[in-house]
């Protein structure tokens, strides 16, 4: 299958990242965004982004604006037209079916609908769609712009053309897509668990504090600690995985969320996003 556009829906953080990394790959990109406001405040961040990598000399500034006219902005779900649909909406299953079933009805029957969830059942939701074989996962990593990896999730429904299409878009994009089966937490959030989950335990426990447990693992060579990233990553969304895998493991005790972290979510103390998390942020 030939791909002349992509629609990109969900202009967040990972939806812009998305719809960035798209662009700077050549490749006409439309972000879909209900809230207006949120549409600019992505087109700021994209073209702070790409100040950003001009001031390094890692693009020119003509290439800046090229890449730059290649996004265009909507609010207007009519207007939704493309060969590849990327969702990175809100992480509830019901709002993603909803979503693409009525990008079904205004757009070829070929259209592949991938969804970005980093944890919800992708069979539960590609068997809601019309034509299921056409739904897959492509789960990009924050920030998308830059992390390679990509998991590119199969359900049972998968048909061939729609694994090998996406595969040759993550590779157009510049990433690195590796193919897995839809199961929870798929693999690298599957492998993740422990290193969040463990590390809460035993803060909890009063083995080691947050400080000290960051400082052991960045030691041993992980680029960053557990709480360092789960601020960088937004304890909602960390500790919403977390749970979803925690269900679909049938409540297998050492995948279950930490309360702490639970508490950081109930008083607002997201991370970096909201300027406080395990650590403080200006």
């Amino acid at each position: 299958m030939n791909i002349n556009s992509i629609c990109v829906c969900g202009a967040g953080t990972m939806g812009n990242g998305i719809a960035q990394a798209a662009a700077q790959a050549g490749i006409s990109t439309l972000l879909y965004e209900l809230n207006p406001e949120v549409l600019e405040i992505a087109k700021a961040a994209t073209n702070k982004n790409l100040q950003s990598l001009v001031e390094k000399e890692k693009i020119s500034a003509t290439e800046k604006e090229k890449i730059i006219r290649r996004i265009h902005y909507t609010n207007d779900i009519q207007t939704c037209l493309a060969d590849v649909f990327i969702e990175a909406i809100i992480e509830k299953a019901d709002i993603k079916i909803a979503l693409f079933n009525q990008l079904a009805e205004l757009n070829h029957s070929e259209c592949i609908f991938a969804t970005n969830t980093s944890s919800l059942s992708v069979t539960s939701i590609a068997e809601k769609i019309q034509r299921p074989e056409r739904v897959i996962g492509m789960h990009f990593f924050n920030p998308a712009t830059i992390m390679k990896l990509v998991e590119v999730v199969n359900t049972k429904y998968t048909s061939e053309t729609t694994t090998s299409t996406i595969m040759e878009l993550a590779r157009q994009m510049g990433k690195v897509p590796v193919i897995c089966k839809d199961a929870p937490g798929f693999i690298v959030n599957r492998v993740a668990r422990p290193f969040y989950t463990e590390t809460l335990r035993l803060v909890e426990e009063s083995y080691v504090t947050i400080e000290a447990a960051d400082k052991l693992l960045e030691a041993s060579g992980f680029k960053m600690g557990p709480f360092k990233l789960m601020d960088l990553i937004g304890n909602d969304v960390n500790y919403a995985v977390s749970s979803s895998v925690y269900a679909q493991m049938n409540n297998n005790e050492r995948f279950k969320p930490s309360s702490i972290q639970e508490q950081k979510v109930k008083e607002g103390k997201l991370g970096r996003k909201s300027g406080e998390g395990f650590y403080k942020y200006n």
